[in-house]
């Protein structure tokens, strides 16, 4: 398995280990996302990015997350300390 598959199958089971705890397995709640989301290591470098996604992640306004819109968030910071670790 190569590892791009790999992490992509721990992102997988990330959203579903926290998914479902209140409600729906298929979305998580804010208070399963807060749970699930640790990046205290980068938070502070992305601090702007990581409030303007955190507006932007619930793009069906169902105050939920579904996986696609958890992993929209998680390419967007991703995307953010790509930037961040090339500039150190």
């Amino acid at each position: 398995m190569s590892e791009l598959e790999k992490a992509m199958i721990v992102i997988t089971d990330a959203f579903h280990q926290y998914s479902g705890k209140e409600g729906n397995k298929h979305k998580l709640k804010k208070s399963e996302l807060k749970e699930l989301i640790e990046l205290t290591h980068f938070l502070g470098e992305i601090k702007d990015l990581w409030t303007k996604a955190l507006e932007a992640l619930d793009s069906d306004e169902d105050a939920e997350c579904d996986f696609q819109e958890f992993v929209a968030f998680v390419v967007m910071v991703t995307a953010a300390c790509h930037e961040l670790l090339e500039h150190e």
